[in-house]
Order: C-alpha cells, then structure tokens, then sequence
C-alpha cells in the first residue's frame, strides 16, 4: 500500500476527469471525499497547467453536501465567510477556522480518551457496541476530519469467573456507575 502520509495525487485531466494515480484508475467527488473521510490528505493538479485545484474541488465537495440537506455550516458562518472575503478580517480568517477545528479535532480525541481512562464499565458486556455507536457518531457530526482513533482500553466484554454472586456483582457495577458518574460531573465544570 502507498505511503498514507503523502498526499493522494490526483490528476484532472482536459476532459475533467480525475485520475487516481495510486490505483491508476478514475475517480469521483464521492471518491475524493471518502479518502478524506478515511484521513488522506489529496492533492488534485491540473495535468496541463500544473495548478493546484485541491482548493476548488474541495469547496465543490463542500457545496454539494450543502445542497444535498447535509449541512454543517449555519448560514450565519457562511454570512460571515462572504464578510469576509469584501473586509480586512481575510488574514485572520483562514488561522481562526484552522484553530478552531483544530480544537475541536482534539477535544473529541480527549473526550474518547478518557471514556476509555480508567473507565470501570469498559469491561462491562456490550460496552464495545456502545463505544463504536459513539464513534460512529463523532464520525458523522466531524465528516470525518481525522483526529480520530480506536478508542484503547476497551475490551470484549466481562469473562464471567463461574460465581453465582449476581447481587455482589450488580452492587460493584452500581459502585462503579456511581464513580463514572461523578468523574463526568467533574469534567463537565
């Protein structure tokens, strides 16, 4: 498999067709946007020219998920945008959305972190399903950014030891509930 830290190279060929140079084969939008959802970096150059379009094509990705229902962007963020390509603000713009996504991507890697950390219902049956729902989620609501990884620590449920101590069992679970709960109390001040 190709060096994932490198850019996909695509080449737009004259009649806009978009060439996979990895796969040697041709590609989509919706191609493009997946290797981004899976964490690629793509660069897309025009083949006669040489000029970078990755910029262009990744604002028609954008503009089509807007059109389809799919959107992120509320209109006023996209008022303000527009501000800002006719103001002064255009040079403080690109560094405050790098930032801030930024931020974001790292908050949703430390908040699947610590569900992870030290977490008593990590081995708790059905755990692991919960944790990929979540997951999956955090994937969805990101357009998958990147940021993301498996959540470590998780295993694949309890390995019951043969007791017959089910009321035992259920107080320790009820005791661990109890810390989780007070752990997340904290985070959330």
């Amino acid at each position: 498999m190709a060096e994932t830290n490198k850019p996909l190279l695509i080449k737009r060929y004259a009649s806009r067709r978009l060439y996979n140079t990895e796969t040697s084969d041709y590609v989509t939008l919706d191609d493009i946007a997946e290797f981004i959802r899976d964490g690629r970096e793509v660069q897309i150059i025009d083949l006669k020219s040489g000029d970078d379009l990755t910029r262009q094509y990744l604002l028609q990705i954008i503009a089509e998920h807007e059109s389809r229902g799919e959107s992120v962007l509320p209109i006023n963020v996209l008022n303000d945008l527009v501000r800002s390509y006719t103001s002064q603000a255009t040079s403080v713009v690109p560094e405050f959305l790098a930032a801030s996504f930024e931020m974001l991507q790292k908050g949703q890697s430390q908040m699947m972190e610590n569900m992870s950390k030290a977490n008593p219902l990590a081995t708790m049956p059905g755990m692991d399903a919960m944790r990929a729902q979540q997951e999956a989620f955090m994937k969805a609501m990101t357009g998958g950014m990147g940021g993301m990884s498996t959540v470590p620590g998780a295993t694949q449920g309890a390995e019951g030891d043969g007791d017959s101590d089910g009321d035992e069992d259920l107080d320790e679970i009820k005791k661990q509930l109890a810390e989780l709960q007070q752990k997340l109390s904290k985070m959330d001040k």
